[in-house]
C-alpha cells in the first residue's frame, strides 16, 4: 500500500473495487416488449418471446369440451372477472400445452379487435415458468403483482416427486400463503399426473403411514388448489383421423383421403398409439415429402 496516496484517491480505489464486487443491477423489466415471455430465475428476469410455438385454435381437434372451458375461463380473468387457476392433466400428446397457448392467443387476438377505450392499458400476458424453477415463483410474482396487465402464468409437464418439498411453495402462492395469488395472475398447469405425483407414491404413502389418510392428504391437497381440473383422453380412431384431415386441409397437402388415411393409420401403429402429436408428427413428415412448407 502506498502511505503517501492521498486519503481520496484510497477511498476511490476501495469504492471502485466494491462496485466490482456487487452484483449488477437488476434489468429493468419491461412488459411491454412482447406478449409472451419466459421467467429466468437466475438471474433473475423475464425473457420476451419474439414467436410464440403455437398452432391455431380452430386446427385442436377432438378436444371442444376442454376448448370450451378453458377459453370461458381465461376470457372471465382477461375482463378482470373472477376465474380458477386450471389444471390439464391426462393423456399424452393430446394438446394440453397447445391448448393454453392457443386460448392465449385466441383471447389476446380478441382483445385487440376490440376498442381501445375497453381494453385501456391491460394486455394479457402469457409466462412460462419452467418446473425446476418453481422455486422461484413468488419472486417471479412479486414483479407481476405491480404491472397493470394481467397474467397467466404457465409451467408445462409440472410434477414431483417422493423427495421433492418445492410443491409446497406452490400450494402457499395459490391459495393459503399471506400474500396469495396477485388478482392479476392466473396459474395454468399441465400434468400427465392428476394429483401431481407418481400413483405408486401415493399408494405407498398410504400403506406405509401410520394415518394413511393424513400422510396423502398434504401431497395430494395441491391439485386441490386447481378449481378447474380438466382432462385428456386418448382419442378414437375417428377422432385421430378427424386431426389428420383438419391438418392436411389447413396447409393444403395434395395427397388424396384413402392414401392419407391409410398412411396415418400405419404412422400411429408404428408410433403404437393415436394422438394429436402423433398426427401433427405424421403431417409434417408427409409436408417434408411433398416439399411443402407448414407455415403456421
Amino acid at each position: 500500500m502506498n502511505f503517501e496516496e492521498p486519503v481520496s484517491g484510497l477511498l476511490n480505489r476501495i469504492a471502485a473495487a466494491l462496485e466490482r464486487l456487487a452484483p449488477p443491477a437488476a434489468p429493468r423489466i419491461d412488459f411491454d416488449a412482447g406478449s409472451a415471455f419466459v421467467w429466468q430465475a437466475d438471474p433473475e428476469g423475464f425473457v420476451p418471446v419474439e414467436s410464440v410455438n403455437r398452432i391455431p385454435l380452430s386446427l385442436l381437434r377432438g378436444i371442444d369440451a376442454m376448448i370450451g372451458t378453458l377459453i370461458d375461463n381465461t376470457e372471465r380473468f382477461a375482463q378482470g372477472l373472477p376465474a380458477n387457476n386450471a389444471l390439464l392433466w391426462g393423456a399424452r400428446g393430446m394438446g394440453k400445452s397447445s391448448l393454453v397457448k392457443a386460448v392465449h392467443g385466441e383471447v389476446e387476438r380478441r382483445q385487440y379487435e376490440g376498442s381501445s377505450s375497453e381494453r385501456g392499458d391491460t394486455a394479457l400476458k402469457l409466462i412460462e415458468i419452467h418446473r425446476e424453477d418453481i422455486s422461484s415463483l413468488p419472486r417471479c410474482l412479486h414483479h407481476m403483482r405491480r404491472s397493470p396487465h394481467r397474467f397467466i402464468m404457465f409451467c408445462d409437464d409440472l410434477s414431483f416427486d417422493a423427495d421433492d418439498t418445492t410443491y409446497k411453495s406452490l400450494k402457499a402462492v395459490l391459495e393459503g400463503g399471506i400474500e396469495g395469488r396477485p388478482p392479476n395472475v392466473i396459474f395454468y398447469a399441465t400434468s400427465n399426473r392428476r394429483h401431481l405425483m407418481p400413483r405408486d407414491m401415493v399408494e405407498n404413502e398410504r400403506s406405509t403411514a401410520i394415518n394413511p389418510s393424513e400422510a396423502v392428504e398434504e401431497k395430494v391437497s395441491l391439485s386441490d388448489r386447481f378449481g378447474l381440473w380438466i382432462g385428456f383422453h386418448n382419442c378414437s380412431q375417428a377422432e385421430y383421423l378427424e386431426m389428420v384431415h383438419a391438418y392436411a386441409d389447413h396447409f393444403k397437402l395434395d395427397v388424396a383421403g384413402d392414401e392419407l388415411e391409410r398412411g396415418a393409420l400405419e404412422w400411429s401403429a408404428a408410433r403404437g398409439s393415436r394422438s394429436g402429436r402423433v398426427a401433427w408428427q405424421f403431417i409434417q413428415d408427409i409436408a417434408g415429402r411433398l416439399g411443402k412448407h407448414l407455415n403456421l
